[in-house]
């Protein structure tokens, strides 16, 4: 499981999450959301038009194509992934007790009406459960490639009172659009815009001495041994544990894009396995080796100041509805 694309810079310069799940019930589960998920696109052919490929629509695909009868299509897509969202299992394959639960969690916004997405649900109810009595205390790192997560989330992390937490993001010259031309190119200044306002609103909640914010970087993007970064996740460590029992790995970047605009599969790890908590703990860790932690002040230097074309054009996609 992992939010790689599985391009090549994917295993050359590009740091992100994998884990392997030797399990036959899981593997089973996402084959059938691939399956499902094939039937409900379109296929890509070779051609010698301009273009160099065609999309068609098979005929054992759900109909009809969503060019042809867009409502009618999201009709069949709710109704082919009603059976995947709903499946539940009890307990271990073996129907022994276990000391870990894997959960599948899919975000199907697009394509669900009403919709019956299963990870943002899930993602907040367990944000929630953390500023309850018995859970408060507990400790959790919070990563996305794209340091934009939605208000919901923004708030429930604030809310959850932390012993300790640390939120990584990648800092401009980790990030894939850091060079790019034209409108892309303004995205690194803007998600650290956003990292910013996260950190003023840590500070206004009074938790600077327990939530901290950290920048990975490792080189400069488009140049020799330069890195981007694109990990996401959570790792949440409950009161009296030293390492983390719950984690969630996955495509998610927890924004408003991959809750009303992506198709986005997650798992969400749950264990009292202490050699998993270790090794779930030493990955939390090793993410952040290359990572420093960020003050207000050092956004107010002259290379971390974002221009007022940058926060014009991000008000611009908030006012129209957009989502970075």
């Amino acid at each position: 499981m992992s939010g790689a694309n599985l391009s090549n810079d994917y295993f050359t310069n590009r740091q992100d999450r994998y884990h392997v799940f030797k399990s036959k019930d899981i593997t089973d589960y996402f084959y059938r959301v691939y399956r499902t998920t094939c039937d409900l696109s379109y296929r890509v052919m070779p051609s010698e038009k301009a273009g160099g490929f065609i999309m068609e629509w098979p005929a054992q695909n759900v109909q009809p194509a969503p060019l042809e009868d867009p409502e009618a299509y999201i009709q069949s897509t709710t109704k082919a992934f009603q059976p995947i969202v709903k499946a539940t299992s009890n307990g271990s394959a073996s129907g022994k007790p276990t000391d870990t639960q894997v959960y599948p969690l899919l975000q199907l916004t697009p394509l669900s009406r009403p919709d019956s997405s299963t990870e943002l649900p899930a993602l907040t109810n367990i944000l929630r459960r953390l500023s309850t009595p018995g859970f408060e205390g507990s400790k959790w790192t919070f990563t996305a490639g794209y340091f934009n997560m939605t208000p919901e989330v923004r708030q429930l992390l604030l809310d959850s009172k932390p012993s300790s937490a640390t939120v990584v993001a990648a800092s401009p010259w980790a990030n894939g659009f850091y060079g790019s031309k034209g409108i892309s190119g303004m995205l690194p200044a803007a998600y650290t815009y956003l990292s910013r306002q996260f950190l003023d609103s840590v500070s206004a909640a009074g938790l600077s001495n327990q939530i901290a914010v950290k920048e990975w970087r490792k080189g400069t993007v488009n140049t020799p041994g330069g890195w981007t970064y694109h990990a996401k996740g959570i790792w949440i460590t409950l009161p009296g544990q030293d390492n983390p029992s719950i984690s969630l790995v996955g495509s998610s970047n927890y924004t408003k894009r991959s809750y009303s605009l992506d198709l986005e599969a997650n798992t969400m790890i749950v264990t009292s396995n202490p050699d998993l908590q270790r090794r779930l703990g030493e990955e939390e860790k090793w993410l952040q080796e290359y990572a420093s932690t960020m003050k207000r002040d050092d956004y107010a230097k002259t290379e971390r100041r974002v221009g007022l074309h940058v926060r014009i054009a991000m008000w611009i996609v908030t006012l129209v509805g957009g989502a970075l």
